[in-house]
């Protein structure tokens, strides 16, 4: 495919910045058109750009015969319509993480993305770091083994965005679980190789974000006092292949970290790991011995968020398929459903 893939971007906030560096550097692909609810958000991106063909209409994009691909950054819960809506225009969709706030608005996205042949990807940029592309390797080549447990978390101190598009459920469908807790779920199980989750037993709650004096470093706005989405969760998984998985996510718990901390650790029958220090850590049992080693990391080509935009427009360009497959992003949002329903019950919760 020699042409230039065309971009329209619909949501022209904060995140779809990290994108345009990626859609700069592809070089098969060139933004064209841009939509967003707030007028003056639009006007100010796409002068920044240089997009001239910009309306509060997502729709107008949509439909624009000239688009090949639409970037979808909007708040969580106007993922699923827009895409599925692109998708039986014709276009190729790369979204914004979560895919959907809930499994079944995925699943309609994976029936509209097999109805219309075209592309669609969860924009999981995480995957994309070098970092985590180099212990998906070792992983893959068997330096753990099988992995039958994992921890992870994504734990921030007094660290949210107190905006309407992450504080309330009417338009982020859920709080921390689903803002960050997606990115080191989704890393978790694609180094885990995906296996099917089946049963969940976890929490979800707010506390910290109701003090009088609650604050985040990151904003001088306050923390709105009717926000009605969880700032903390945790959860216990279990998968079909016997695997388990502990789960701890948090935007301002009490905890030592200037901002954010996130780690997972995987063990298996060959060995274990840490990520984002990229060690293996193995065992000489005839020698009963331990070893641990770094792995050699090269410098990133992209940042992990313009390299995910990269790469999704050289699958679309080469009938490639998709970089983060929908099926895996229906068993991150499986999980993180689970996790609510579980909190509503009080008891773990089957998913299959």
């Amino acid at each position: 495919m020699s042409k230039t893939l065309k971009i329209g971007v619909i949501g022209t906030g904060g995140i779809v910045n990290t994108h345009m560096p990626g859609w700069a550097a592809s070089g098969i692909t060139e933004v064209v058109a841009g939509s967003d609810v707030s007028e003056e958000a639009m006007l100010k991106w796409g002068e920044r750009y240089g997009v001239t063909k910009l309306s509060t209409k997502a729709e107008d994009i949509i439909n624009d015969p000239d688009i090949d691909i639409i970037d979808i950054c909007t708040p969580n819960n106007y993922h699923a319509p827009l895409a599925i809506a692109a998708m039986k225009a014709g276009k190729n969709v790369i979204c914004e993480k979560p895919l959907a706030p809930n499994p079944q608005a995925i699943r309609d996205m994976i029936a509209a993305r097999d109805e219309s042949g075209k592309l669609l990807m969860t924009a999981q940029h995480q995957r994309f770091r070098g970092i985590s592309k180099a212990m998906k390797a070792e992983i893959n080549a068997g330096a753990l083994g099988d992995v039958y447990h994992a921890r992870g978390w994504m734990l921030r101190r007094s660290a949210l965005l107190p905006r309407p598009g992450f504080v309330y459920k009417r338009h982020a469908g859920g709080g921390a679980c689903i803002d960050i807790g997606v990115h080191i779920l989704d890393l978790t199980l694609w180094f885990m190789g995906n296996p099917n989750p089946i049963a969940v037993s976890g929490v979800s709650r707010s506390e910290l974000a109701y003090h009088k004096g609650g604050f985040s470093i990151w904003s001088a706005d306050p923390i709105p006092a009717d926000m009605d989405v969880e700032e903390f969760a945790a959860a216990f998984v279990r998968f079909d292949n016997g695997a388990t998985l502990i789960l701890e996510v948090s935007w301002i718990l009490h905890h030592d970290t200037p901002t954010e901390d996130m780690q997972m650790w995987l063990y298996g029958t060959n060995g274990g790991s840490h990520w984002p220090k990229c060690e293996i850590y193995s065992t000489n049992y005839e020698t009963q011995q331990h070893y641990n080693r770094t792995l050699q990391i090269t410098k990133d080509a992209a940042e992990a968020h313009a390299q995910e935009c990269i790469e999704f427009a050289q699958a679309v360009a080469k009938g490639a398929p998709s970089p983060v497959p929908a099926e895996q992003s229906l068993q991150v949002q499986m999980i993180l459903d689970g996790i609510y329903r579980s909190q509503e019950s009080g008891r773990e919760v089957r998913l299959v």
